[in-house]
């Protein structure tokens, strides 16, 4: 490798020496005129690239001066290790040595990246196959890999580059690497807190000394970016707390010395803790004093917070937005009492100009249509700026659930003071998705459930569902497909094409079914940002396929009723979604009424279903959560409710821990018939998983179900109660929301059936 390197290493000095050389050539010529100019030593570069750098034309006259520009220019092409310029007569002779060009850029021993991560980074270094080799440009590429996998904990990692020469003047460069050990921190030491434990603060860092999730979480690898990320959350930390004079001193890494073990010691100083001793407004807030003050959500007398004083300042520019002050600024300005430890708050304001919003764009859709991003707006353009709009704007995009990233920046028009443009971007993700179900029992054995959902179809914001079961003895084809803007005012229209063949009394095990097929007609009205009424109509028919074993509840009503029996029911609805996320929500609240109404046909009946969650924030990282769902059947023009459109509970969806849909009454078989009144309460505590800090993605659930189901004339109460109680923990996968639980039954009666780990993916609670 000594003597490759010797042979294609370019050095600075020879290359000094060469150019010095030439010039004292060029100097020794007496000045001529050019009759011809030859070029030797060519290989790959085209001769025209050589004339063209040069400042010397055939016909004019080569001088001391020419000459040198004519090296360095040369020279500056960076494609040649040597230059000399000759004089045979009036003929100039410029004979160059090309640098060798690399053929190939391979690399060997590399685990934590790919081949073409690393070829890329060495791209953006300027080091690829078919440019010219530069041993310093080499050397600059072996640092630059050798940084890559210091940002990956690989603080050990050697990286050698071999040069192997070529025919035709060229060069394969193999970069081989030892990767080692990440390094892993061993100790983490905070000293001179005295007003809290040093676990606590450290239970603020996303770093830590390892457990036994750190596999995954890679908690315990050292970055400078995790670290600056920790000291701020420390420094917010005492921020909040009233430590205005809160400093962090100093921060020392020691590496052992085989590089895979880390020490990180921080030195901090407290200082005093400051209360707030009084709050006052300065500046101009439009004659609006009260309104801003109602606002204020620093409280005198307590210990100083800055998560406060910054809640309060928000608000306020805010508050000026929703009046057209795009440009206001507030600032808190502290008044110190050190000798008392209190500080006085002025909030200084300066609305600024009021200005309307002159255009929208929209950047980053690259699959979306601008129009399915721009509906969503309430903030219009020529229209005076709004905050307010502007932020339901902005959820109302982020609630299409298109985008992992989406920024509305307002940008000044240049020479228009009264206007701002508003920058939209957003970042697209793949808006299909999988849901996969799986549950076992002694009479299912294993069923699945499948679902295959595009919500972005072709990115005009239509959406198309395809559901699919199948289980023993449920089997389910749905087909579903909405448009969210049907008219230009919102209203959307879904249409459904649905199969089933059912066989709900699985005890049974003969061979009859329960078919359904239908299709449905539905729209959405939108009342309000968060409230939907939905009106529809349904055409099903209903046959009840006779077999062996078939219950007695559903043959009695085939023998007074028949076998087939057609609907059109009406169906009306109403959603409110205040939630902060629809995938992972820590705050705010879900409610949903679904009427069904059938008053032509063979089936005549009312059905209403109410469904209500609550989510409350416990601090940054708990939330309780809160499910429940009533539903209530009766059958209309003295005709029972069709059996066939009972409630069913258990399971999955409402009491865990009970096989699904076994639940409530069974007839004189003792088949699983369902019921016309449901009631079901989930009870969750969302905590983070051990070992991922505040990841939102994974979390751990402790629960307690409770539910019943009740026959037609059957007497409501505590009776048929059953409840569960266990642990389980949701992951966003690729594939959707995952949720997985082990739940213990607390109250069990004959006949019931247990099925303690159920897991799915695609649905929550």
């Amino acid at each position: 490798m000594n003597l490759i390197a010797q042979r294609f290493r370019p050095r600075t000095l020879a290359a000094a020496v060469s150019l010095v050389l030439a010039w004292q050539l060029a100097w020794a010529v007496t000045p001529f005129t050019v009759r011809d100019i030859r070029i030797e030593g060519l290989q790959r570069v085209e001769p025209g690239t050589v004339f063209a750098s040069l400042p010397v034309r055939v016909g004019e006259t080569y001088n001391d001066e020419k000459g040198a520009s004519a090296i360095r220019a040369l020279f500056a092409l960076g494609v040649f290790s040597d230059v000399r310029l000759e004089v045979a007569g009036n003929v100039l002779v410029v004979a160059v040595q090309e640098r060798p060009t690399v053929a190939a850029v391979d690399f060997a021993g590399n685990k934590e990246f790919t081949n073409e991560v690393l070829q890329g980074v060495l791209r953006d270094a300027g080091l690829a196959a078919g440019r010219p080799y530069d041993r310093a440009l080499a050397d600059r590429a072996e640092q630059e890999l050798k940084r890559q996998y210091i940002n990956r904990s690989l603080y050990g990692a050697e990286v050698v580059a071999t040069v192997t020469p070529m025919e035709r003047n060229q060069v394969r460069l193999v970069f081989n690497i030892v990767e080692g050990q990440p390094a892993r921190i061993r100790g983490i030491d905070i000293v001179g807190n005295r007003a809290f434990s040093e676990g606590r603060l450290r239970d603020l860092f996303d770093l830590d000394t390892g457990g036994w999730l750190s596999w995954y979480t890679k908690s315990d690898q050292y970055s400078r970016a995790k670290l600056n990320a920790a000291l701020e959350s420390l420094r917010s930390f005492y921020f909040a707390r009233g430590y205005l004079d809160f400093k962090i001193d100093s921060t020392q890494v020691a590496m052992s010395a085989d590089k895979e073990s880390i020490t990180l010691t921080i030195n901090i100083t407290e200082g005093e803790r400051f209360v707030v001793s009084g709050v006052s407004l300065q500046g101009n807030f439009l004659d609006k004093d009260d309104e801003f003050k109602s606002l204020i959500t620093i409280k005198p007398g307590q210990p100083y917070n800055a998560d406060q004083v910054a809640e309060t300042t928000k608000a306020f520019t805010d508050y000026f937005g929703g009046y057209g002050f795009a440009f206001a600024t507030v600032e808190a300005v502290p008044e110190f009492d050190r000798a008392n430890n209190r500080v006085a708050l002025a909030l200084r304001a300066n609305p600024g100009r009021r200005a309307y919003v002159r255009r929208i764009n929209v950047q980053g859709n690259t699959r979306t249509r601008d129009e399915v991003i721009r509906r969503e707006f309430r903030q219009f353009e020529s229209s005076w700026y709004d905050s307010e709009k502007i932020k339901i704007s902005r959820d109302r995009v982020d609630r299409l659930g298109y985008f992992t990233e989406l920024s509305i920046a307002t940008a000044e028009v240049p020479g228009a003071p009264d206007q701002v443009d508003l920058n939209v971007e957003v970042k697209e993700k793949p808006t299909g998705n999988i849901s996969i179900g799986a549950g076992y029992s002694s009479s299912e054995k294993m069923s699945f459930t499948f679902g295959l959902a595009q919500d972005n179809v072709f990115g005009s914001g239509n959406k198309l569902d395809l559901q699919l079961n199948t289980g023993k003895f449920n089997r389910t084809a749905v087909l579903s497909t909405t448009n969210p803007y049907f008219t230009n005012s919102g209203i959307s229209r879904t249409v459904d094409v649905y199969y089933r063949t059912q066989k709900p009394y699985q005890d049974q095990g003969g061979d009859y079914t329960l078919v359904t097929m239908g299709a449905g007609l539905r729209f959405g009205l939108p009342v309000t940002e968060l409230d939907t009424v939905y009106v529809g109509i349904n055409a099903e028919r209903t046959q009840i396929k006779t077999g062996t074993n078939i219950p007695a509840a559903y043959l009695a009503y085939a023998e007074k009723f028949g076998y087939t029996s057609s609907a059109f029911p009406f169906t009306l609805g109403w959603s409110r979604d205040s939630r902060d996320s629809a995938l992972a929500p820590t705050a705010g609240r879900y409610q949903r009424l679904v009427g069904e109404l059938g008053l032509f046909g063979d089936a005549r009946y009312v059905k209403a279903d109410y469904q209500y969650q609550q989510y409350i924030p416990l601090g940054r990282q708990y939330t309780l959560a809160f499910n429940g769902e009533v539903g209530w059947g009766k059958g209309l023009g003295g005709r029972p409710f069709p059996v066939f459109k009972n409630f069913y509970s258990g399971g999955l969806g409402s009491v865990r821990g009970y096989e699904q849909s076994t639940l409530g009454p069974r007839d004189v078989t003792g088949a699983y018939i369902g019921g016309t009144r449901k009631f079901t309460l989930n009870t969750e505590f969302i905590m983070p998983f051990p070992g991922m800090s505040n990841d939102r993605t994974l979390r751990l659930f402790g629960f307690v179900d409770v539910g019943a189901l009740y026959g037609d004339g059957e007497k409501i109460g505590s009776d048929g109660l059953r409840y569960s109680t266990g642990l389980g923990f949701s992951w966003i996968s690729p594939l959707g929301p995952l949720r997985f639980a082990f739940a213990v039954p607390l109250r069990k009666k004959p006949g019931d059936r247990i099925q303690r780990m159920q897991f799915q993916v695609g649905t929550s609670f």
